[in-house]
């Protein structure tokens, strides 16, 4: 294996092409330095500089291998440093998973974003999933952060949830609707009508905020047919196949035949949480957890949104 002192003396040297300046640069004297110079090109079996009494130049053999040297050196640099970031927590993986209907919030693309320009060398790997498959993502290492909207049951210990707030919950209705011409809506009217949720098998915490809702109030939830992606709940909406219960922040879907209304009933609201495991957390997940609760105190009263 090649020395690289050995090669860091070579380039040098091939920079000043003056034994003397090299030496004075690298802080030797220049016989130990005309000495390693000597035991590296016996090493690679060619010689690197023509010398005479008066100049240094470099053999066509040494021209050709200067590329190869300098990118070598460049690279331990390169890999020196990006240790250091590492061993600092500020480089390296993070898989955030996450539900599809927390993708539309503020918070959300606010953490990505100044998560990545507070520490642009790591790899940031998105996962899209309901809460259910969160926790075993989280506790087998898959994920490191999830964000859902359901908190894990007790028997799942080594999961921490941690509340980032609630967000309003509003209806999506097809504009042709009669309660599309209403201010806000109820959750009684709401109930007349088919329910457009996630499938059953999914594990939505949406779902089972809405369920809870409608189970508070003592009313009957119709279902109607259901959608593994916000995108097509809202989808279902505009083709008239329901209503659909969203957080506020679904409202930047604005699809065409679709109508967003409030509602009256008080704790018509969708929590969410971020889920990490509770004991072991990385220096990146600290990290990302400290720019979540930065945004959060920046701005009390719109999270989730």
């Amino acid at each position: 294996m090649l020395d690289l002192r050995r090669l860091r003396y070579f380039l040098t040297v091939a920079e000043e092409l003056h034994f003397g300046r090299a030496a004075l640069r690298l802080h030797l004297a220049q016989p130990p330095l005309t000495r390693q110079i000597s035991a590296l090109e016996a090493e690679l079996g060619f010689r690197l500089f023509d010398r005479t009494s008066r100049t240094v130049s470099l053999t066509a053999q040494g021209r050709h291998f200067l590329p190869y040297a300098r990118a070598v050196l460049e690279q331990v640099d390169l890999t020196q440093v990006m240790a250091g970031k590492l061993a600092k927590g500020c480089a390296g993986q993070l898989a955030l998973g996450y539900a599809s209907s927390i993708a539309l919030s503020d918070l959300f693309s606010q953490a990505i974003q100044a998560f990545a320009q507070r520490f642009p060398d790591v790899q940031l790997t998105l996962v899209e999933g309901a809460s259910v498959s969160q926790w075993s993502q989280i506790v087998d290492g898959r994920i490191d952060i999830g964000m859902g909207r359901m908190r894990p049951p007790c028997e799942q210990s080594e999961i921490q949830a941690l509340s980032l707030g609630d967000e309003p919950l509003v209806a999506a209705i097809s504009s042709d609707s009669p309660l599309a011409a209403q201010d806000q809506v109820t959750l009684a009217e709401l109930s007349e009508h088919p329910l457009i949720l996630f499938p059953a098998d999914y594990g939505s915490g949406l779902n089972e905020a809405i369920e809870q809702l409608y189970r508070r109030n003592s009313l009957p939830l119709r279902p109607g047919p259901s959608g593994r992606q916000i995108t097509s709940i809202i989808a279902l909406v505009a083709a008239g196949q329901g209503i659909a219960l969203v957080p506020r922040c679904t409202q930047t879907l604005a699809k065409k035949g679709v109508t967003y209304r409030p509602l009256t009933d008080p704790g018509a609201t969708a929590q969410l949480l971020v889920l990490t495991r509770r004991q072991g957390r990385s220096q990146l997940v600290e990290a990302f957890m400290g720019v979540l609760d930065e945004l959060l105190q920046a701005q009390p009263e719109t999270a989730g949104r």
